[in-house]
């Protein structure tokens, strides 16, 4: 496979702002890469960067990390882009799916002029349309273009339900899937404690209309607007859900996480790129995870795609 060719545990990250460095400062921490370039359409911002995260070589894990051009992507295991602009007030997210979508054209029409034979991971906002595209304008094949997905979604759930159960957010095994967005949904029927269903942990006899458990999923599914209002950005959490996702990869670990995938009939769903648990190693998407889900998340799912597939359809007219 193609990842094969490389093995030279390089990253590419395309944009610096608060997500790109904050993936770069983890990497840098858990020395997960021997080789990081940062590219940014504002150069001394990638240098500045660069030279920041250098210094630090000292406290952290030895690593190249330096600013560069898009050549630097030809040998490069992994691209992320992060880069992309941020959604401004009374700007809808269908004008943010158009004028990230033409940006992403130039991205990652760039990478693929130098042979790029990596993985794309993308988890630049709305990840799961921008990872269709880029997919797209690639011509990569599916398993080698990933989006971050619901990963962070995931975490938070997890870290919140183990909150109210007094439970290490690392026992409570569970799952957003969906769009990273409003229409994303917790997958109850799979919701275990210590492999206990939480249903007969907690007693519970309706999951989906228990209101505590119905306000600990609303607060995953709005907290990125609680943490906006608040410092107006969140960048902490995903780029340590990138890190988790890059050691995955570079380390050919097989993980089960729950990624912006494309499916092709899982899920009764086709020909859209959306966050489910797969397993993932060195070549990307090895298999989609088809859970068995209740009549409700089914629902829950289809709409969710429904939705997906319309904003789709606005970033492909963006790009004519």
């Amino acid at each position: 496979m193609a990842s094969k060719k490389t093995k030279l545990r390089k990253v590419v990250v395309i944009g610096t702002g608060f997500v790109g460095t904050s993936y770069a400062y983890a990497l840098l921490n858990q020395g997960v890469v021997n080789e990081l370039v940062l590219i940014d359409l504002d150069k001394d911002k990638a240098e500045g960067e660069a030279r920041d995260l250098n210094h630090g070589m000292a406290f952290g894990n030895p690593m190249r990390i330096k600013a560069g051009d898009y050549e630097e992507c030809h040998n490069a295991d992994l691209v992320v882009i992060t880069a992309g602009a941020n959604q401004k007030p009374g700007e809808t997210r269908l004008d943010l799916v158009s004028k990230n979508a033409r940006i992403f054209k130039g991205i990652v029409e760039k990478v693929m002029a130098v042979d790029f034979q990596g993985i794309f991971l993308v988890a630049t906002n709305p990840v799961d349309i921008l990872t269709q595209l880029t997919r797209e304008i690639s011509g990569l094949p599916k398993e080698r273009v990933i989006g971050s997905g619901t990963i962070l979604d995931t975490a938070r759930f997890r870290y919140l339900l183990g909150e109210y159960f007094e439970v290490d957010a690392r026992n409570v095994h569970a799952y957003i899937v969906g769009e990273h967005g409003d229409s994303e949904l917790p997958v109850w029927s799979h919701v275990q404690i210590g492999g206990v269903p939480l249903s007969k942990y907690a007693n519970i006899a309706n999951l989906y209309e228990d209101k505590q458990m119905t306000a600990i999923f609303e607060n995953v599914r709005d907290a990125a607007y609680h943490i906006i209002k608040r410092k107006g950005a969140t960048y902490y959490g995903i780029g340590l859900g990138l890190v988790r996702l890059t050691r995955a990869i570079l380390n050919n670990e097989n993980a089960i996480v729950t990624v912006s995938a494309y499916l092709e009939g899982q899920y009764g769903l086709d020909d859209v790129y959306i966050g489910v648990p797969a397993v993932l190693n060195e070549n990307g998407v090895r298999e989609i995870m088809e859970l068995k889900l209740t009549d409700v998340e089914q629902q829950q799912l289809d709409a969710s795609a429904k939705t997906l597939k319309e904003m789709v359809d606005v970033g492909r007219k963006a790009l004519i």
